[in-house]
């Protein structure tokens, strides 16, 4: 994973609360290997029509929020089913950053593990966040996890809490192979000291 540590970037309104992980990634395309190609199934029922044509009525579709990497949503979002594909989508699509009022408890575990930061604030701050997006289409926020902050485009400043554990995750770019690995000295440790207490238990 890249590590996270400052992130300023377009910033896109994603206003409707409760949006499930079916709405970001449907179900049809689970099947489908990740080198397919996941950011081209991000919502895609909403952002192509039956032919394969963008809707120009979806935001993402807009010019001015094209390049975004931090989507700023709605309450509850990413309930539903327990797909892992749908962080895929956002990350393989170049997102860094999801900020709401709260999220799925499975994809918000999920976005550790892949290097998305999901962010929670107040509803009243996020409401008013993506109004400022609305009103400046293409405008940027920053994303600073050091800091533990979130500044939007009108420059006011949000801090956020996060558990140490996730932010290291993510300030480190590890993954859960390469944070096992950050202690391989102290496990092989152990091993030894095991081994050595209980030598009757050592598989042959």
């Amino acid at each position: 994973m890249e590590p996270y540590k400052r992130l300023t970037a377009v910033a896109v309104p994603l206003d409707d609360a409760n949006i499930d992980t079916g709405r970001i990634f449907p179900s049809r395309f689970l099947r489908k290997l990740r080198s397919a190609g996941y950011h081209n199934f991000l919502f895609r029922d909403a952002r192509f029509d039956e032919a394969g044509n963008e809707r120009p009525d979806f935001i993402m579709n807009r010019a001015p929020y094209r390049p975004a990497r931090i989507a700023v949503t709605g309450a509850n979002f990413a309930c539903g089913s327990s797909r892992e594909p749908a962080v895929y989508a956002f990350v393989d699509a170049g997102f860094r950053c999801v900020v709401a009022p709260s999220f799925g408890e499975i994809f918000f575990s999920n976005c550790f593990r892949n290097g998305l930061l999901p962010v929670v604030l107040p509803e009243a701050d996020v409401l008013e966040l993506r109004r400022q997006l609305h009103e400046k289409p293409g405008a940027q926020m920053t994303v600073d996890l050091d800091e533990q902050r979130v500044q939007g485009p009108d420059g006011r400043n949000h801090p956020f809490e996060i558990d140490p554990a996730r932010k290291l995750r993510l300030t480190k770019g590890l993954d859960d192979a390469a944070l096992a690995l950050e202690y391989v000295g102290e496990i092989e440790r152990f091993e030894e000291r095991h081994h050595a207490a209980w030598p009757w238990a050592v598989s042959r």
